[in-house]
C-alpha cells in the first residue's frame, strides 16, 4: 500500500549512469554540461573493492568561471564507490592537502576502530594510510557517502568539495520495479568563490550560520539535464552534500516516491509533493514518466532554518565583510528576496512500456524497548569566542560522554535549546537509528536514519541498537562548522 503525505519530511522533521573506468583509474572530467557529470565508479570484483585515493586540489570550470576546489582523484564529486554486503574495503588513501585529514565513511555499519571508520586518525600532508574494513553480511542496501572528518577541519574540506557516494547494493536493488528504473546519482553542492575562484574566508557571521555559498551545483554543474523515457521510472539518490545549506525539493508537476532514506528502504514508498535534505542527509526517490512531454524544473525552495531571522535562501550568498561580531546581532540588514531556484532540468526523451511502482519494498525492524535513556542538549554560547555545545560542553577528545554497552538498546531524547532557536541535524556514527518521537508525537513512519533534524525548540526521541562494533566514536551536528566549534561528542562502545 501506498502512503500519501502532502510534505513528508520524516527525514527531518516531523511534517517532514556513470561510466565505468578501471579501479585505479584518474578522472576525466569533460563530459558536456547538457547531461549529469558521472565520476569515476569503482566496483567490487571477487568481494573486494580496491583503489587508490587522493586527496588534492584542482581548478574547475564551473559554468562560465574557474573555480578552486579541494577534489579526491582530480575529481568533484569524487569516484563513486560501490561494494556488497560481506566485501572487503580497502583503499590506499594519500593526502596532497595542505593541511592534515582523515576519511569518514558517513551511515556505514562498520567498524570504528584502527584503519577503518576511525574519525580520531590523523593523516599529515605527503603522508599515506591505508584503510581497511570489512562490510557486514547483513548490511542494508542503501545511500551512503565518504568525506574527510578531521576534527576543526571538517567544514572547510567539505565546503572545498571533498565528498563522495558509498553505494551497497543489496536487497533493494533487486526489487524488479526498481531494477527496471534508470538510475542517476545526484550530489547537491555548494560552493563560495571569490572573483579569483579562490574560496572566500568565512567571517564570524558565517560561521555561526554554517557556510553556505552562492554557486549551487549538482553533480560539479549548474542547472544539468535530467532525462526520462515516457512511460518509465527514473531512480535519484540524493546526497546533500554540503556543509550547511538545507535543500528543500520539488520536482515541478510530479510527485516523488520515497523509497529509502539515509539507512536503507522503507517498507512501502510513499508519495511526496516535496522532500528536505538536512546536511548530510540522503534519500533515494522514484519519478513516474507520465506528464506531457517538456522541460521540468527541479527546484530548491526557501526554507527557514531558524536563528537570525531564519536567513537561509536557496540563492542567499555568504555574507561577507562584517567586522567583528557587530554584524550578527543586526537581522535588519536588506536581504534577497526568497526565491525558489532550479538546481536541475527533467526532459523526456524517447518512450517505452508503462512501469509500474512497486507495492513493497523492505520490512524496517521493529526495535525493541531501551534498557536506557541519554538526555543531549544542543545548544549555542557566546562568551569569550563562539561554540556549540552538547550539554553545555565543547568536544574533548579526551572526555567519554556516552557509554552505551554493545548489544543494547537506547533512546536518546535530543533536546534543541538553542537560545537562537537554530536548526540542528545530529548525526550518529557507526549505528544507524530510527526516530520515534518528535515533540511527544509518535513517528507514524519508521525508517533507518544516522542524520535527524531537530528544529529549533524540539525534542527528538531516537532509538538505537548498538550492534556488532565496540569501541570509540563520536555524534556531531552536521552544520560542519557547528561540529568544529564544539558541538560533537565522544562515545564509547563497551564491549
Amino acid at each position: 500500500m501506498k502512503l500519501h503525505r502532502r510534505h513528508f519530511l520524516a527525514l527531518s522533521v516531523a511534517s517532514a549512469g556513470g561510466i565505468l573506468l578501471s579501479r585505479w583509474a584518474v578522472g576525466q572530467n569533460q563530459t558536456p554540461h547538457s547531461v549529469t557529470l558521472s565520476p569515476d565508479v569503482y566496483k567490487s570484483t571477487g568481494g573486494l573493492l580496491e583503489l587508490s585515493l587522493e586527496a588534492g586540489s584542482q581548478n574547475f570550470i564551473i559554468g562560465d568561471r574557474q573555480v578552486s576546489l579541494l577534489s579526491y582523484n582530480g575529481q568533484v564529486p569524487a569516484p563513486r564507490l560501490e561494494a556488497k554486503p560481506g566485501d572487503t574495503v580497502r583503499i590506499h588513501f594519500t593526502n596532497k592537502l595542505s593541511q592534515p585529514t582523515n576519511l569518514h565513511y558517513h551511515g556505514l555499519h562498520v567498524t570504528p576502530a584502527d584503519n577503518a571508520d576511525n574519525v580520531f586518525l590523523s593523516i599529515s600532508p605527503n603522508e599515506q594510510l591505508t584503510y581497511e574494513f570489512q562490510i557486514p553480511q547483513n548490511h542494508p542496501a542503501g545511500t551512503f557517502w565518504y568525506h574527510p572528518h578531521r576534527h576543526g577541519t571538517v567544514a572547510e574540506q567539505v565546503f572545498g568539495g571533498l565528498a563522495g557516494l558509498f553505494i551497497v547494493r543489496g536487497d533493494l536493488d533487486e526489487i524488479p520495479e526498481v531494477k527496471a528504473a534508470q538510475e542517476e546519482f545526484l550530489v547537491l553542492q555548494d560552493f563560495d568563490p571569490n572573483a579569483s575562484g579562490q574560496p572566500n574566508a568565512p567571517d564570524p557571521m558565517t560561521l555561526m550560520r554554517g557556510r553556505e555559498g552562492a554557486l549551487i551545483t549538482v553533480n560539479r554543474q549548474v542547472n544539468p539535464t535530467l532525462s526520462i523515457a515516457s512511460g518509465g521510472l527514473l531512480r535519484l539518490r540524493l546526497l546533500n552534500a554540503s556543509p550547511s545549506r538545507f535543500y528543500r525539493l520539488a520536482l515541478e508537476n510530479h510527485p516523488l516516491y520515497l523509497i529509502a532514506t539515509d539507512g536503507g528502504a522503507i517498507a512501502n514508498p510513499i508519495e511526496l509533493e516535496e522532500l528536505l535534505l538536512a546536511p548530510g542527509e540522503r534519500a533515494e526517490v522514484l519519478v513516474r514518466g507520465d506528464r506531457p512531454v517538456r522541460q521540468y524544473r527541479l527546484l530548491n525552495l526557501p526554507y527557514d532554518r531558524g536563528g537570525m531571522g531564519g536567513m537561509t535562501m536557496p540563492n542567499m550568498a555568504s555574507m561577507s565583510g562584517m567586522n567583528g561580531m557587530s554584524g550578527m546581532m543586526n537581522p535588519s540588514q536588506s536581504q534577497p528576496p526568497q526565491t525558489s531556484l532550479p538546481l536541475a532540468t527533467l526532459t523526456y526523451q524517447g518512450s517505452t512500456a508503462s512501469l509500474k511502482l512497486p507495492e513493497k519494498l523492505i520490512e524496517v525492524e521493529s526495535l525493541p524497548e531501551p534498557s536506557k535513556t541519554r538526555r543531549i542538549e544542543l545548544s549555542m554560547a557566546m562568551g569569550n569566542k563562539m561554540s556549540f555545545l552538547f550539554n553545555g560542553k565543547t568536544f574533548d577528545p579526551e572526555r567519554v560522554d556516552a557509554d552505551p554497552k554493545l548489544g543494547t538498546v537506547e533512546d536518546w531524547e535530543l533536546v534543541n535549546v538553542d537560545p537562537d532557536r537554530m536548526d540542528h541535524p545530529f548525526h550518529l556514527h557507526v549505528n544507524p537509528f530510527q526516530v520515534i518521537s518528535r515533540n511527544g508525537q509518535p513517528e507514524p513512519d519508521r525508517a533507518w536514519k544516522d542524520t535527524v533534524l531537530v528544529k529549533g525548540g524540539e525534542t527528538v526521541r531516537i532509538r538505537i541498537p548498538f550492534r556488532d562494533f565496540a569501541g570509540k566514536t563520536v555524534y556531531h551536528c552536521h552544520i560542519l562548522d557547528h561540529e568544529d566549534l564544539g558541538m560533537m561528542g565522544r562515545l564509547d562502545i563497551q564491549s
